[in-house]
């Protein structure tokens, strides 16, 4: 099973993917002497690397049937209707095992997108609750499925469960704890990318060494970037195609037509391959500098950040001051001749900001921005949400790092970013890392 597989049209599994879901699907099918096999497989990952995909591959090197769930399924206006539907489609999948005499599988994509919390904003509904119960229960009684209303005292065929999802954390944890679940993060290797791409890319002629080096140039870029480059090099042929026969007739062209317009192969060189995908990544780039949704939806908060008392504000940089001046040896009491305080811990003299952020704060207050900063746990940093320490509402540059170096201590172990927004169009120029923690 360590063998490398090829998959027929091309297609390529990945051994350790293949592996790992046989293992587990072939498991729950045998009688193993005291041994508690967990019912349900999490494959979770990063988002576009072929978790359903490789999935769906394995099933069908397999002959596996499938029953699918999506996770927009598991909500509902109607309370139980998710926790019936998986009921009703797991006693499905038992019906083909006995009716075809074949495997088949359970399969419920982007759980987490359904069943998920991911912060304290996200409804937890009836039928959520509902749906990790469900699973549990099946979970632990995987040959006693009821629907409402009925009772069946015939066991039912034990079929295995297939979840995928981008985080498995945000789920309910007594479903993901080891006896119920078992977990799979799927995260491929240079070989596994190198294998997929190729299999993307086989119709075109793209020789192995082609193939390397465009897995090595987008090598942060998941796997669904790479279907998405093959098809925007139709878009040059498309174009000439909708020109050519002009616009208000495309739509007899290409719908209901006897004979469908054909197109010959396009350039799939190397290098209009990477000028295209430098375009595409160019796009990723603009969409995450953007940030529109995050400033629209913060509006409330920027509006209430730019009401703060000043007063406040000014009373709490008084406090620092002073502190930094008995830091310093200019306090009150070695004025009067007392005994000066002792110096700041070690842990405080440490949050000195580095030269290049001092130089960026410098930069932005020339330019006429504002300075802010914001900071947020490891736990939170995960889901992007993140909390304001304050904007500054001043022009000098040393009060704003002095006032930076403040949140520094104040969560020191927790990330800490520096944003510049511009006042006159309520946006945000800049968002810099200056502190992460250990």
């Amino acid at each position: 099973m360590a063998a490398n597989i090829q998959f027929p049209m091309a297609y390529y599994i990945s051994p350790r993917f293949l592996e790992k879901l046989a293992v587990h699907i072939t498991k729950n099918y045998l009688k193993l002497p005291d041994v508690k096999v967990p019912l349900i497989m999490g494959v979770h990952g990063r988002k576009g690397e072929g978790k359903t995909f490789q999935c769906e591959l394995v099933y069908e090197r397999m002959g596996i049937e499938v029953v699918h769930i999506s996770g927009g399924e598991l909500e509902s206006p109607d309370a139980g209707d998710p926790a019936r539907l998986i009921r009703l489609r797991y006693r499905e999948a038992a019906e083909l095992v006995k009716v075809r005499g074949r495997m088949a599988v359970l399969m419920i994509n982007d759980i987490d997108a359904g069943a998920g919390r991911f912060d304290a904003t996200t409804q937890y509904t009836v039928n959520t609750q509902l749906v990790n119960n469900t699973l549990m229960n099946i979970a632990d009684n995987p040959t006693n499925v009821q629907l409402p209303g009925s009772y069946d005292d015939q066991p039912l065929q034990r079929v295995p469960i297939i979840l995928t999802g981008n985080d498995l954390s945000t789920l309910y944890a007594p479903l993901i704890r080891d006896g119920r679940m078992d977990k799979f993060y799927w995260e491929p290797d240079r070989d596994d990318r190198i294998g997929i791409v190729g299999g993307i890319f086989e119709p075109d002629g793209l020789g192995s060494q082609a193939i390397k080096e465009l897995v090595d140039r987008y090598s942060r870029q998941a796997i669904d970037f790479f279907g998405a480059l093959r098809a925007q090099i139709y878009n040059e042929q498309i174009r000439d195609f909708v020109y050519q026969v002009g616009l208000e007739n495309v739509s007899m062209r290409v719908v209901n037509t006897e004979t469908p317009p054909t197109f010959p192969k396009p350039d799939f060189s190397l290098d209009h391959l990477f000028g295209v995908g430098d375009r595409m990544v160019a796009e990723q780039r603009r969409v995450e500098e953007m940030r529109l949704a995050q400033e629209y939806n913060q509006a409330f908060r920027r509006e209430h950040l730019n009401t703060l008392d000043r007063d406040s504000a000014d009373h709490g940089m008084e406090i620092y001051r002073a502190y930094g001046d008995r830091a310093n040896g200019h306090g009150a009491n070695q004025e009067n001749g007392s005994e000066a305080k002792p110096a700041p811990s070690p842990q405080a003299r440490e949050t000195a900001l580095a030269s290049e952020t001092v130089q960026q704060i410098r930069q932005l207050l020339d330019q006429g921005y504002r300075v802010g900063m914001e900071h947020v746990d490891q736990r939170r940093f995960r889901t992007n949400a993140w909390k304001s320490c304050s904007v500054l509402h001043t022009d000098d540059p040393s009060e704003a790092a002095q006032a930076m170096e403040q949140c520094l201590m104040d969560y020191p172990d927790e990330y800490v970013r520096m944003i510049g927004i511009d006042p006159a169009s309520k946006q945000r120029v800049l968002e810099q890392i200056v502190q992460r923690p250990q």
